[in-house]
């Protein structure tokens, strides 16, 4: 089969830009063949604004290109991983018109709201949930904290919204989570439309042995991502257990007045993915402090894969993936005093603790290999495209 891979991505390691291209190797490693289609976000800088705008909303260079591409390369299916800005969602036009299945992997709430994680001011709001016109995320300058910016968005997503582009345009929509899923059809995604399927590793890391007397927390350095309530959790816990901290993002101000205040934590800036599982599968157990409603959570899968618990915000889709005292612990979002509980809980058990361990690989061997995702990515292939069975 030949799949034509499409993407619009940010030069920063990790997070939309890894997955894609860890699918794609991996439908390679299986014997297919990729044809990637990528355009860079970093082309926006110096971009006329009304270009800009344009062209999110339907970009009739890229329409034109791909269905060049996919004339001359003859895809079965196109799988889209991002569209914004740039490619548009024109790109998903272009398949149809030549006859190939079009496949969205929805790794955010873009469809739905204009920042596209369901958080403004601190806290979740799905006060654009729904919505014919994503207004209030205008008001609020939800998009770059410009109302300009947030409109250009809003208005892309109402527009096809009422072209019907959704229905009509996508064949199929692949979300990482029940959870996610939901939050879909609440904003008005077709639900028959609608196709379940997990992240996944390759490939695999081995278990690791958790020896390293650490907890640790991988991400970007964000309010939604909970920062801020992993370290007030951190003062609460007197310096009962170190924390490092890999990742960037804007709240590292914060994290280095912490590191005066509190010597145990450490940060370590950015590192290889190799690195960072080095560092997973050494600690005794993973922070994952989220107040968004995150659509999976890659990284909890990172720590099972090395067989290290993770502790968690009972939110969104990360309630899905940790099982409370079998696979890690939860703990109530935004509460700094439950998680230092947790914690606390989990360093007075240290059997329960080597326990989890054991059943978080074991969990990973059984839902989140590569071999079973590739699988379910050929079943959900195959309910689109006569072609691909």
């Amino acid at each position: 089969m030949r799949i034509l891979a499409v993407h619009n991505y940010y030069q920063q390691p990790g997070g939309e830009e890894q997955i894609f291209n860890t699918e794609a190797t991996l439908l390679q490693s299986y014997g297919h063949e990729v044809v990637r289609y990528t355009l860079n976000n970093d082309q926006i800088a110096g971009m006329n604004s009304l270009v800009l705008a344009k062209n999110t909303l339907w970009n009739q260079a890229v329409y034109q290109e791909l269905r060049s591409l996919i004339r001359q390369e003859r895809p079965q299916v196109a799988h889209f991983h991002n569209t914004f800005p740039l490619i548009s969602p024109a790109a998903y036009y272009a398949a149809k018109d030549e006859g190939v299945a079009v496949v969205q992997t929805l790794h955010n709430y873009r469809l739905l709201c204009p920042n596209a994680l369901f958080f403004r001011a601190g806290r979740v709001c799905e006060d654009c949930l729904g919505k014919p016109f994503p207004l209030p995320g205008i008001i609020h300058g939800c998009y770059r904290g410009s109302r300009a910016a947030s409109a250009m968005v809003a208005s892309t997503i109402s527009f096809h919204s009422l072209l019907g582009t959704w229905s009509k345009a996508v064949d199929v929509f692949i979300a990482y989570s029940r959870f996610a899923m939901q939050k879909f059809i609440e904003g008005g995604l077709p639900a028959e439309k609608l196709a379940f399927k997990t992240n996944f590793l390759h490939p695999a890391p081995d278990p690791g042995e958790g020896k390293g007397g650490y907890g640790l927390f991988v991400g970007r350095l964000s309010v939604e991502k909970g920062l801020g309530v992993m370290l007030d959790a951190w003062r609460q816990l007197g310096g009962r257990i170190p924390l490092k901290i890999l990742g960037d993002g804007p709240m590292a101000g914060l994290v280095k007045e912490a590191m005066q205040e509190m010597p145990e934590i450490e940060w370590l800036g950015r590192r290889s993915l190799e690195e960072v599982y080095e560092f997973v599968g050494n600690a005794a157990f993973l922070v994952f402090p989220s107040e968004w409603y995150e659509t999976f959570g890659r990284v909890a899968i990172e720590a099972f894969a090395r067989g290290t618990p993770v502790v968690a915000s009972n939110i969104g889709a990360i309630t899905e993936l940790v099982e409370h005292q079998r696979t890690g612990m939860h703990f109530r979002p935004s509460d700094p005093a439950d998680l230092a509980t947790q914690i606390n809980w989990l360093l007075n058990h240290p059997q329960n603790l080597s326990r989890m361990r054991q059943a978080a690989r074991a969990e990973f061997e059984a839902k989140y290999t590569a071999a079973d995702n590739y699988k379910r990515l050929m079943e959900i292939y195959q309910t689109v495209c006569l072609k691909c069975l």
